[in-house]
C-alpha cells in the first residue's frame, strides 16, 4: 500500500515516529509521501523524508498558513524542491471553513503554487474544504503540472468527483470513507473506479472507523482498503495493486 498523504513530523508522532517508520515494511506500507503545511513545516517534512528510503516529501503552504507567508515564499519552496525526495507540491488549496486565512490571499498563495508545480513539472496536493467550486474554476483556468495530482481527502459529492477526475486529478480517499453514514464518499468510490483513486490517510488525522477520536497511522490504511473492496466488489488485493500503481505513477515517475 502507498500512503499518499502524512504528516508523520507533526508533534503527535514524537514518541514512537522511528517505530512507526521501522514497521512500513510488516505492515506492507511501500512509500508514503509526508506533506508539508508551511515554509518552516516543509522544511521538516523534508528532513524527515531523508530518514528513509520509503518517506518522500511534498512541499507547500496550506490555505491556513497562506496569510504568514513571506514575499519571497515560492523562491524558496523551488529552492527546496531541488532535493531529489521532493516528488510533489502541497498541502495547497482553498479553505472557506475556517476561513484562518482571508479569502483572496488564499487563492493568490494557491496559484501561485500551481505555477511552481507546472514549472518543476511536480504534482499538486490540493486540499479543499466548503471551496469545491472556487477550486474548480482556479484549477479549470490555470495552466497545469502534466501529472496533475491529488485532491486530498475528497469529501463532495460524484459530481464534483467527476469534474476533478476530468481534469485529470487522482482522489484522495481515506479513513472518511468507513464512516458508517459516509454513504456519500463510497458512492463517489463505486462510480468513479479505482483508477482514479490513491490511497491516503491524512495521519495523525482522520482515523478510519475502528480507531475515531484516537492519532490515525499509516497502518490503518488497511481498513480504508477493505471498505474499497468492500464497495467495489473486488478483492482487497486488486485495491492495493492498482492505487499502489496510481501513486506510483504521479509521485515516482515525475522527475525521471
Amino acid at each position: 500500500m502507498v500512503d499518499t498523504h502524512t504528516h508523520l513530523h507533526f508533534h503527535q508522532f514524537n514518541n514512537d515516529r522511528n517505530a512507526i517508520i521501522y514497521s512500513f515494511e510488516e505492515n506492507s506500507i511501500e512509500f508514503v509521501v509526508n506533506v508539508g503545511v508551511n515554509l518552516e513545516d516543509s522544511k521538516k517534512s523534508l528532513d524527515l523524508s531523508k530518514t528513509s528510503d520509503r518517506i518522500f516529501c511534498s512541499l507547500g503552504v496550506h490555505p491556513h498558513d497562506a496569510k504568514e507567508v513571506p514575499e519571497d515564499f515560492i523562491e524558496q519552496l523551488e529552492k527546496l524542491a531541488k532535493d531529489e525526495k521532493v516528488v510533489a507540491i502541497g498541502e495547497t488549496g482553498l479553505d472557506f471553513f475556517r476561513n484562518i486565512s482571508p479569502a483572496e490571499v488564499q487563492k493568490k498563495v494557491f496559484v501561485e503554487q500551481i505555477e511552481l508545480a507546472r514549472k518543476l513539472n511536480l504534482p499538486l496536493v490540493v486540499h479543499i474544504r466548503d471551496a469545491y467550486s472556487e477550486a474548480y474554476e482556479i484549477l479549470r483556468s490555470e495552466p497545469l503540472p502534466e501529472k496533475r495530482g491529488v485532491i486530498h481527502a475528497f469529501s463532495s459529492n460524484y459530481e464534483w468527483a467527476k469534474k476533478f477526475v476530468d481534469l485529470g486529478f487522482m482522489l484522495g480517499i481515506g479513513g472518511p470513507v468507513t464512516y458508517p453514514k459516509n454513504e456519500t464518499l463510497r458512492e463517489v468510490v463505486k462510480r468513479v473506479g479505482l483508477e482514479h483513486i490513491v490511497l491516503e490517510t491524512d495521519c495523525p488525522f482522520l482515523p478510519p472507523q475502528p480507531f475515531r477520536g484516537k492519532r490515525n497511522e499509516p497502518k490503518y490504511l488497511k481498513y480504508v482498503v477493505e471498505t474499497i473492496s468492500q464497495v467495489l466488489d473486488v478483492p482487497e488485493a486488486k485495491v492495493d495493486e492498482v492505487t499502489t500503481e496510481n501513486a506510483r505513477r504521479i509521485f515516482l515517475e515525475v522527475k525521471e
